[in-house]
């Protein structure tokens, strides 16, 4: 029996050209608008050059999710998936993910496909989907519905965190006034924000400087969840020198087990922006 993790490209992480096991890992891809450019956020994306674009472009930018043929398409490589989407309630790829799962049945109804929405994005979408290789690889004959209900229970245990410098995209698409974002930015204040338990966006927090916002956001990460023996995923757009002392200053604070450091792919840079940082815990 093969395997399929699939992940839209908001989890930082690329497919896994190799089977490992008879697991293999799928990433379908979203779109990236800016201005007149059109960008597949796949392994091909430069990341700096898009950013840049990014910040030469006047107007707004936005995002495209993966059609449900794409989805159709991944599902239909093995004979159960498993497939986890950016949150439901910030874009329409869960729906996408849904209706290719009944693109995929029609066509062959002895697969076995289950969605399961985030309600989060980067770094807990990774996390997911290591949890979900785990628990295939563990069991000599993986049941799957066993297997999707442990996962939708581990999904409702995670959260998120992020922070941002940048506010120039939030100002084009209209979520933040100028002189609000430009104070913001010339003062030195970072936006700490978190994920919903329904996947809204909540501001959480605002600090002053890299030292007290770090601090803010493990004080947050310990008031949200016993943090013992936690997975963190920190995914930096741009930042790997914020992520590092971010990550010291989780393993000085919390009792986590762990701290991985993934650089942010296109979808999550779009949100992120430069220097911003997205914690799954």
């Amino acid at each position: 029996m093969t395997w399929n993790i699939v992940c839209d490209s908001s989890a930082d992480l690329l497919s896994e050209t190799r089977n490992d096991g008879g697991i293999r890992f799928t990433s379908v891809p979203l779109r990236l608008l800016v201005g007149e450019r059109d960008f597949l956020d796949d392994e091909q994306l430069s990341i700096p050059q898009f950013l840049e674009y990014m910040k030469e472009e006047k107007a707004a930018s936005s995002t495209a999710c993966p059609s449900p043929a794409a989805f159709a398409q991944a599902f239909s490589a093995a004979d159960c998936t498993i497939c986890f989407t950016i949150s439901a309630n910030l874009s329409g790829t869960w729906s996408a993910a849904m209706m290719g799962r009944e693109l995929a049945l029609e066509e062959h109804p002895e697969k076995k496909i289950c969605v399961i929405d985030s309600k989060s994005t980067a770094g807990c979408m990774v996390l997911l989907a290591r949890k979900a290789k785990a628990l295939i690889g563990r069991a000599e004959n993986p049941d799957f519905e066993t297997i999707c209900g442990e996962l939708r229970i581990y999904q409702a245990a995670l959260r998120t965190v992020f922070t941002l410098e940048n506010f120039d995209n939030l100002i084009k698409n209209g979520r933040m006034r100028p002189l609000v974002g430009n104070l913001l930015h010339s003062l030195g204040i970072h936006v700490i924000a978190e994920a919903t338990p329904q996947g809204m966006i909540h501001v959480a927090d605002k600090a002053r400087g890299e030292t007290k916002t770090y601090q803010a956001i493990t004080k947050l990460m310990a008031s949200s969840k016993d943090c013992t023996r936690a997975e963190v995923v920190i995914s930096h757009c741009q930042n790997l020198p914020g992520a590092i002392k971010l990550k010291e200053q989780i393993l000085k604070d919390l009792p986590v087990k762990s701290v991985d450091i993934l650089a942010c792919r296109g979808l999550t840079s779009f949100y992120a922006m430069e220097k911003g940082l997205i914690l799954g815990y």
